[in-house]
């Protein structure tokens, strides 16, 4: 029944399956059973490492669902994902990183400060961190959405708009004076829910957090895309103005999907970075944006499967390459990304049907050039059939 039942599934669906399943019961059972010197044992480090694919993947989701299947380029979606990360590092510092009678911070108490900021208060509590997570940047993106969707903002206009955004922010995010640990960022974390955040037990369990939370984005994802909203949202990305025209408004929309997406990445900041230890301005950083889009063009957008396999794709190449060759990875990747936009515009998804596309054309070739003898053979077939049939009906 079960065999079955896979049977009958979609072959992206089936194929995240099977990835959900080696990454929640294989992977684990290989850490964890396994001898530390046998061969197809686990370490602990790539299971972290792998929690950061993970939470990686979750953007390439968001970004997909943006772009692949929307149209809408964004170029600042690194916003979203330190709103997670910071709003559950001051949750983690508020809970096991103070010190002194006033509950302050260690950068705080470096810099002479005498109270805790008005923003601080209230991150003791896991609830108000994780309505925070998903209210803050669900907010910020509905204001910025309404605005520059209304204003019918769109293509390089907006992904330029969104770059700059993300900039600015970052900019700010520097600056100590904000109560946000400035250059430094927000570390020292130690526990979450009481357990040791460098314990390899505790680390299995915010790596299978992220499995979780990709395998539910992604069915989310595939429920959303599979609908009539879906069908809206390709309208969108191929022929707004004509959907306009026949009565729909593409703003309640665009300001959905584009809502959605900034909790999406949310909530991947705030998986990452118990699983890093840190959280500072640089994830602000426009080039992080820029990379979230690389992992989905590489996947392949509009697949929601190949966003996954490209963000593990790049992010594995990119930990390979910054140990043993750091200069070389930013040409590495610019190598990739037009590699893939010139030999493989569909991305890795799109491979299969690259290779069936060219088979097609291939026998097509083939055809034309054996055209005049095959269509000799066949008159002859044809004709000698004929004849046989007549005997027949003779007999």
């Amino acid at each position: 029944m079960a065999a079955s039942f896979f049977r009958n599934l979609p072959a992206p669906s089936r194929t995240v399956l099977g990835l959900t399943f080696v990454a929640a019961a294989v992977v684990p059972a290989l850490n964890l059973l396994a001898p530390e010197g046998a061969v197809i044992h686990v370490p602990d480090y790539v299971i972290q490492l792998m929690g950061k694919f993970f939470c990686y993947a979750l953007c390439a989701l968001a970004i997909d669902l943006i772009w692949g299947f929307t149209g809408i380029l964004s170029l600042g979606h690194g916003i979203f994902f330190a709103m997670g990360g910071y709003a559950m590092g001051m949750h983690l510092l508020r809970n096991h990183g103070i010190s002194g009678e006033a509950g302050l911070p260690e950068f705080m108490k470096f810099m002479d400060w005498r109270e805790l900021p008005w923003f601080w208060h209230g991150f003791e509590s896991f609830a108000f961190t994780l309505l925070v997570i998903v209210l803050v940047p669900l907010l910020f993106a509905l204001v910025f959405g309404f605005f520059t969707f209304r204003s019918r903002i769109r293509g390089v206009y907006f992904s330029i708009i969104t770059q700059a955004v993300t900039f600015a922010l970052m900019l700010l995010f520097f600056r100590n004076d904000t109560g946000f640990g400035g250059n430094n960022g927000l570390t020292g974390f130690r526990n979450l829910f009481g357990f040791p955040l460098a314990e390899p037990g505790t680390k299995m369990g915010l790596y299978l957090l992220s499995v979780a939370a990709v395998a539910g984005a992604y069915l989310l994802c595939r429920r959303i895309t599979g609908s009539k909203l879906g069908r809206a949202l390709t309208a969108i990305r191929d022929a707004e103005s004509r959907l306009m025209f026949c009565g729909y408004d593409p703003l309640r929309y665009k300001l959905f999907v584009w809502a959605l997406s900034a909790i999406m990445c949310a909530v991947a900041g705030a998986l990452y970075v118990p699983q890093v230890g840190i959280i500072n301005p640089s994830e602000m950083a426009p080039a992080n944006s820029i990379e979230m889009v690389i992992w989905t063009a590489v996947g392949g957008r509009g697949t929601l499967v190949g966003p996954i396999l490209g963000s593990f794709l790049v992010n594995w190449a990119k930990s390979w390459f910054t140990a043993a060759a750091p200069d070389l990875w930013l040409y590495v990747l610019a190598a990739i990304f037009i590699g893939t936009t010139m030999f493989l515009p569909m991305g890795i998804a799109g491979f299969g049907g690259l290779i069936a596309r060219s088979r097609a054309r291939w026998n097509r070739s083939a055809k034309d050039a054996a055209g005049p003898e095959d269509g000799a053979a066949a008159l002859v077939r044809t004709a000698a059939s004929s004849s046989d049939s007549r005997r027949g009906g003779a007999n």
